[in-house]
């Protein structure tokens, strides 16, 4: 679990980053899990936008993507998704310390 320090330095992090998947009309797939998953062990953070034409609610996709890749939801802004999680191998975030 994420501090609110932490999903700040994060958030802050992530500011500049482009979206690199989209969640459309199919919605969260099995196969789009997989490719987060594989991105967030090589970048740690990820920003994921969520199409007009998706047809679930952006809370629900937003939960989807963070539960089915087993990371933590930094941020849910507007229809942009920004989640982490600590790579095995590619450690590149140093996160501030919990208190």
């Amino acid at each position: 679990m994420l501090t609110t320090k932490q999903k700040s330095f994060l958030r802050s992090e992530a500011h500049h980053l482009d979206p690199i998947f989209q969640v459309g009309k199919g919605g969260v797939n099995e196969a789009m899990l997989v490719q987060i998953k594989e991105a967030l062990e090589k970048r740690e953070l990820v920003k994921i936008s969520i199409l007009q034409n998706n047809e679930d609610g952006k809370d629900e996709v937003a939960k989807a993507l963070a539960k089915g890749t087993k990371s933590e939801l930094v941020q849910l802004i507007g229809h942009t998704v920004v989640l982490y999680k600590q790579s095995v191998n590619n450690k590149r975030i140093e996160l501030p310390v919990k208190r």
